[in-house]
């Protein structure tokens, strides 16, 4: 028994989604939005450290997104 636990640790799982290949395209978004508010963020920064608080604000808007459109329901 210990055998088989030991080889199905160490096997590749298959990567089983519901949807197909159009899963994969939220990632891709996700990218074009975060290039979009960092230069929504840096082109407003008037000084070095502004420009790297806009940088650090472009990866958790979309947290702030979902947050306020969770408040608004």
């Amino acid at each position: 028994m210990k055998k088989r636990a030991r080889k199905n640790l160490f096997k590749k799982k298959e990567n089983k989604m519901m949807c197909g290949s159009s899963c994969s395209c939220g990632g891709g978004i996700y990218f074009a939005g975060f290039i979009g508010a960092a230069v929504f963020y840096i082109q407003g920064a008037a000084s070095f450290w502004m420009g790297v608080l806009g940088i650090l604000k472009a990866f958790v808007w979309p947290a702030i997104v979902i947050y306020k459109l969770l408040g608004f329901l």
